[in-house]
């Protein structure tokens, strides 16, 4: 079984959607003339704006929402595991992917605000909503709908688990049963408050435990500060083969940088436009521009944290595709969140563990409120009918803790392919969808700018860029 879902894993993440994704963030950056730097000004001014209404969250809300289930597992050992298989080369082209990601998770949640619905008396909406409403291919939306409730209701979260589980047994003895337990009811306390309490709880708990672990890997990079011109050009030489030591290794960084770095901030994924939808803003191209910032918050700052305490440090191992190891720096040692203990105990021996342990908790739990999120809002997708659409709600909210559960008792090899299924299937579908969908992206952009020129609060009407089955934005 385990061989087969790894052959899944290869089929799926070939490098034609490694290609794929790469291609759809550079043209998303030229077509919209690298918003991602033009715009930087307002990604971090829309942040702070707006107010949470009855049927939706402010505009920080979304975006804690969409940073909690981009800041994860993938932050630490994901970050590891690309420098350990890619080289330090890796971090470069994670770098590159969430650079040209912005361009995509812009155009991703633009749509997702332009073709947003309300159910219930709340906004919904996301790849389903808008390959329905945008491409009218019924089919379709259903097909991504369903791979997203596999992907972010069965396969995602048992990476999240079975991190937790594991950082918690390894570092304070406490078995995965325990843990399992204690996550799914703290999980099950916001989850079963519905999307107002997913957001409040994003909203305070995103800043602290990133401010937390970010003042951590300064500590730790600041003690070795001498080290650090020598590992940027230790990073730049192996992206482009120019290191000796990597030079065989151009393809595996290039390779695992972007698969890492979509893995970790999910651009062109399809998650963060569900997070986008929920925003009350008056133009959508607002909310666009605040997802965007949430690709660089999450690779930039706290992928970058990661990777410069394991590599400052020397706090790492690389594989030899050919057989052994290029660097073994830690003998013995498996690849994921040891490295990054093992970066933090140089700092403060015997640290390390528990920080990591902590730090894995907060990611992952609340990358585990975002997947519910994503969860239900395509549930609420495939069931029309109202109290069907509350039956499945709740059938899907037990059954989510459930996997939750024995996630944390799963293999971790076996947690991540998982993962990767459901990351891949998602970015394949979505990705084309949004490129079939450039036009009313672009031409929503183009209307952002032309009222900013004019010095006008720039307010959203469908009507003045022609697009149809928007039935919010009249």
């Amino acid at each position: 079984m385990e061989n087969l879902i790894n052959a899944l894993v290869s089929y799926i993440w070939s490098y034609w959607l490694v290609g794929l994704c790469l291609a759809a963030g550079l043209y998303f950056s030229v077509t919209t003339r690298f918003l991602q730097i033009r715009h930087i000004k307002d990604m971090a001014r829309y942040l702070f704006t707006g107010h949470e209404s009855a049927r939706g969250l402010s505009s920080f809300q979304a975006f804690a929402l969409a940073v909690s289930g981009r800041v994860g597992t993938g932050n630490i050992a994901g970050v590891a595991t690309a420098i350990a298989i890619g080289g330090p080369g890796a971090i470069f082209w994670m770098w590159a992917i969430a650079f040209l990601g912005a361009g995509s998770a812009f155009a991703e949640s633009t749509l997702a605000q332009i073709y947003k619905v309300e159910i219930d008396g709340q906004y919904r909406g996301g790849p389903a909503y808008y390959i329905e409403k945008g491409l009218k291919q019924k089919w379709y939306a259903v097909l991504f709908a369903v791979s997203t409730i596999l992907g972010t209701g069965l396969f995602l979260p048992g990476v999240q688990s079975n991190s937790i589980g594991l950082a918690v047994e390894n570092t304070f003895g406490i078995g995965t049963n325990t843990s399992g337990i204690v996550v799914v009811v703290l999980l099950g306390l916001v989850i079963f408050g519905g999307f107002k309490r997913i957001g409040h709880v994003a909203q305070w708990l995103v800043p602290f435990m990133a401010a937390g672990y970010m003042l951590v890997a300064i500590l730790v990079i600041i003690t070795n500060i001498g080290k650090l011109p020598e590992v940027f050009s230790l990073i730049f030489k192996s992206a482009f083969a120019a290191e000796p030591a990597f030079g065989g290794m151009l393809g595996m960084a290039i390779s695992w940088g972007v698969k890492r770095g979509i893995y970790s901030n999910e651009a062109g994924q399809g998650t963060g436009p569900m997070a986008a939808a929920t925003a009350e803003v008056s133009h959508p191209a607002k909310q666009g521009l605040v997802q965007a910032f949430s690709v660089y918050f999450d690779t930039w700052f706290v992928c970058t944290a990661t990777a410069l305490m394991i590599l400052i440090t020397g706090a790492y191992n690389v594989v030899d595709p050919s057989g052994g190891f290029i660097v073994e720096n830690l003998p013995g040692t498996d690849y994921g969140p040891a490295f990054t203990q093992a970066a933090v105990d140089t700092f403060i021996p015997g640290f390390g563990g528990a920080f990591v342990a902590v730090a894995l908790f907060f990611f992952a739990f609340t990358t585990l409120m975002a997947y519910y999120y994503f969860t239900e809002t395509n549930v609420a997708y495939l069931w029309t009918n109202h109290d069907h659409r509350v039956k499945a709600i709740f059938v899907v909210r037990i059954l989510f803790l459930v996997f939750i559960f024995f996630g944390t008792l799963r293999s971790a090899s076996l947690a991540w392919a998982l993962g990767d299924i459901g990351v891949g299937l998602m970015a394949w579908l979505n990705i084309i969808a949004i490129l079939l969908l450039s036009r009313p992206a672009l031409k929503c952009l183009r209307d952002y700018e032309t009222q900013k020129k004019q010095g006008k609060n720039p307010v959203f009407k469908a009507a003045d860029i022609d697009v149809s089955n928007t039935d919010l934005w009249k």
